[in-house]
């Protein structure tokens, strides 16, 4: 009995030394990680945040290794990151030993492109395949693709709600199986879930994209602790949950004007820069804006009507029907000139 009260004394420190090291990441930001010639595998690269990742991971020297189904776009992307490489390449060696030391030629990170329904489990295991075999083993996993059906549960198709399921998050497992065996095996390896504000709290007319990204941060999490539970210290998990993203993914949503200006759309740029942070400090998790902590905090302790009230206060409760209404005028207007 002593043993356990003794025990749960210790749990009780390391809970708040946890807390002091969480605060003082606030006060001191902790030294960034270098990634330069890292293998880093970034699904849905051909656009959006994937490519403002690549693009981030180019600038550090990577080795990348871009997925998409898109095969035009991830190669503009792999055209921009090699443009970065260029500019960041360091000086050409002299000819011929300096000083009576030879100089070894600085490393020259490549990119690669496959191209790969995330969606399709046999895509991703033969791409995986691909990659070890011509690239070589995966240190960085970046799991970004989504899709998102743009449609009121009552009036969408269900292969769009299987689509959204399965590229949101069934394809997490798919890719992780693929790749995760051999950080085990090197104790070493860093995986990323780009989920969602929306995997934390839902709203109205999105219920396949947040039950998607529910399950995507359900699978971070659990993975979390049984890497942990495998005392495999030297692979890293991070989280990435932003709120509405101006990527043209939810074109048309609208929170309260009035309270718009406090919390409007983040820039892709802005949200991939926090993302980035988190990732080389190994931050567990980051939430952008930081209000999302808090928003996720009072949806853990307030009755259910208290947040109803605060979501019809906010305008959060219909704040995607405006982008559902679009949605749905497009696709009226596609099917009118094809004749339909």
């Amino acid at each position: 009995m002593m043993m356990i009260i003794a025990e749960f004394f210790v749990v009780i420190l390391k809970v708040l030394w946890s807390f002091v090291t969480a605060g003082a990441r606030w006060v001191v930001q902790p030294k960034e990680k270098s990634v330069a010639g890292q293998v880093c595998v970034i699904t849905g690269a051909g656009s959006g945040l994937g490519r403002l990742f690549a693009k981030e991971f180019a600038r550090r020297r990577a080795v990348l290794v871009l997925w998409d189904i898109n095969s035009q776009s991830n190669e503009e992307t792999a055209e921009m990151v090699r443009e970065i490489y260029r500019e960041t390449e360091t000086p050409a060696a002299t000819d011929g030993p300096v000083g009576g030391v030879e100089e070894v030629p600085a490393f020259k990170p490549q990119v690669y492109t496959y191209v790969c329904d995330v969606g399709k489990r046999e895509s991703v295991y033969s791409t995986a395949e691909k990659v070890r075999r011509e690239v070589g083993e995966v240190d960085i996993l970046i799991n970004n693709a989504g899709v998102v059906s743009g449609h009121h549960l009552l009036e969408c198709p269900d292969e769009l709600i299987e689509r959204t399921m399965v590229v949101n998050c069934h394809a997490h497992f798919w890719t992780t199986k693929a790749f995760l065996p051999k950080m085990l095996e090197l104790n070493h390896g860093h995986i990323v879930t780009v989920a969602s504000s929306l995997g934390l709290f839902s709203t109205a007319g999105v219920e396949d994209y947040c039950a998607s990204k529910f399950g995507a941060i359900g699978f971070h999490e659990s993975l979390s602790h049984e890497i942990k539970a495998s005392e495999k210290d030297g692979i890293n998990m991070t989280l990435v949950c932003p709120y509405l993203v101006n990527t043209g993914m939810f074109k048309g949503c609208r929170i309260r004007k009035e309270i718009e200006p406090f919390l409007p759309p983040l820039s892709p740029e802005f949200c991939v820069k926090q993302a980035m942070r988190a990732i080389l400090t190994d931050q567990p998790m980051v939430c952008t804006p930081r209000i999302i902590y808090m928003v996720n905090f009072m949806k853990s302790i307030l009755p259910f009507e208290a947040i109803v009230c605060m979501y019809r206060f906010l305008g959060a409760d219909k704040c995607m029907y405006p982008f559902l209404a679009q949605r749905k005028e497009a696709m009226n207007n596609n099917e009118a000139k094809n004749g339909i």
